[in-house]
């Protein structure tokens, strides 16, 4: 090994030592202000940032040795994609961290989490392949099929093209989804006449958690290809409405009033907005439609159940010729 080689080591060695020491320097007071940043950081990245320089240390100082030159080449791009990938990582570790730890209580916070997810995973496979196509181009008979990675050209772009159009449209239709500010994580949603939570979303997919706690997983193109409803576009709040029948003889002050005990008295009411109309009239019944306001969608469903639950059993055991019922006369 040449003096070079030994020299570049040993400044490598040192810097690199300097690297693990820097753990005592961030928990001095003068980096308080930064810690939350520079901790995470310097646990995650400390190995591979020795790694990266150790082996430039090499490669500056190795002249002869083509094959090992080579060798060096490959670890050093697939360490410094580690040290990427790792930062990436502590980025968006960091960035959930300062966020508030109830997703529901803000859209903004609900909006940057969305956003933050699929841009790492994106940034992620950008790095990923980037390295590939790197350590490919070293090898002189793999320098084409490196360079078609790189440049997603040729023959290997043309069938990843083909082979993953569907995984890409999904993507993009991910970045889209996430940045068009129409779905957030904790957004609370209905889909072909079920409502549910959204739980994450992926680049490729959505998970819902249904009303009933199953999980439905949507590639993000059904987003954007299809309508769907929002209730918590602007707020958590989530008015719940339950319609049910009654004769034409149903007094509705006195049905208004049983409501507005129900109502007043379940915990699931957020105190906000209540109401009771007839909006809808049959030739046997009439229509009556109580809305009320909760804090979030479970609490919306439970409840609709209770007050409907509660209405039909006041009807039933109070007012029992109030029930839908069917007339008929007879003459003869």
């Amino acid at each position: 090994m040449s003096t070079r080689t030994i020299l570049a080591v040993a400044v490598a060695v040192v810097v690199a030592a300097g690297l693990l020491a820097g753990g005592r320097v961030q928990r001095r007071p003068g980096g308080r202000r930064y810690r939350w940043l520079l901790a995470p950081l310097y646990r995650a990245s400390r190995v591979p940032a020795v790694a990266v320089l150790l082996l430039a240390a090499l490669y500056a100082g190795l002249r002869a040795h083509p094959g090992v030159r080579r060798v060096v080449v490959v670890l050093l791009i697939a360490s410094v994609a580690w040290l990427v990938l790792r930062a990436l990582h502590v980025a968006e570790r960091v960035a959930f961290s300062r966020l508030a730890g109830e997703t529901r209580a803000d859209r903004r916070v609900r909006r940057a989490r969305t956003q933050i997810r699929p841009v790492r995973r994106l940034t992620s496979v950008m790095v990923t392949v980037a390295a590939i196509g790197l350590i490919l181009t070293t090898f002189p008979a793999l320098r084409t099929i490196g360079l078609s990675v790189l440049t997603s050209a040729g023959v290997v772009g043309a069938l990843l093209g083909l082979s993953a159009r569907t995984a890409l449209g999904n993507a993009f239709a991910g970045i889209q989804v996430a940045f068009a500010d129409g779905l957030h994580v904790g957004d609370v949603i209905v889909i072909d006449g079920q409502w549910g939570r959204v739980e994450e979303v992926k680049l490729t997919n959505v998970v819902i958690r249904l009303w009933d706690d199953r999980m439905l997983i949507l590639p993000t193109t059904w987003f954007t290809e299809h309508p769907f409803q929002n209730w918590t576009r602007h707020e958590t709040r989530v008015i719940g409405q339950i319609r049910i029948h009654v004769d034409h003889t149903a007094d509705l002050d006195e049905i208004r009033a049983e409501t507005r005990r129900l109502v007043e008295s379940s915990p699931l009411w957020d105190r906000h907005q209540w109401v009771l109309q007839m909006v809808d009239a049959t030739p046997q019944t009439v229509v009556v439609q109580v809305q009320a306001s909760a804090a979030d969608g479970p609490s919306a469903w439970d409840l609709r159940c209770d007050l409907r639950e509660g209405l039909i059993r006041y009807l039933r055991d109070h007012h029992p010729e109030w029930m839908p019922r069917t007339r008929s006369e007879y003459h003869p």
